[in-house]
């Protein structure tokens, strides 16, 4: 199985098309994610739509925002808010997880895997086959 990262933006204006993906293809959505991190003295929070894997293909897109949303543990505020209600109308919790900054990895690439391996290891998505 191919799980893979799609970052489309800092959470500004894309995340109403993370909005849009979710209420899309609300019966592919399997898991939904707040990353909440210390970037640089602010607490920040990615969030994040993973979908149920293709098939065939095994193919499980994961979309993001990385890290441009404030913490709504510290900062409330209306992004975290539309979240929210996504998360009220597919009827699926959104899990809060606390998590390393990108920054702290040399690649992006790297700090997705590194995600990948948290999700894997908490069993929110498939184990590497």
């Amino acid at each position: 199985m191919i799980q893979r990262f799609i970052e489309l933006g800092k959470g500004y204006s894309d995340l109403y098309e993370l909005l849009e993906i979710g209420y899309g293809m609300e019966e592919r959505i399997q898991h939904l994610f707040a990353f909440h991190t210390d970037l640089d003295g602010n607490d920040m929070t990615s969030l994040a739509i993973a979908l149920h894997p293709t098939n065939p293909g095994e193919f499980q897109p994961i979309y993001i925002c990385r890290e441009g949303i404030p913490n709504p543990n510290a900062i409330e505020n209306k992004r975290f808010d539309l979240f929210k209600q996504l998360s009220s109308h597919v009827q699926k919790p959104i899990h809060e997880i606390i998590v390393r900054p990108s920054t702290f990895f040399a690649e992006t690439d790297l700090y997705y895997q590194h995600l990948i391996g948290i999700l894997r290891m908490n069993r929110y998505i498939a184990p590497m086959k």
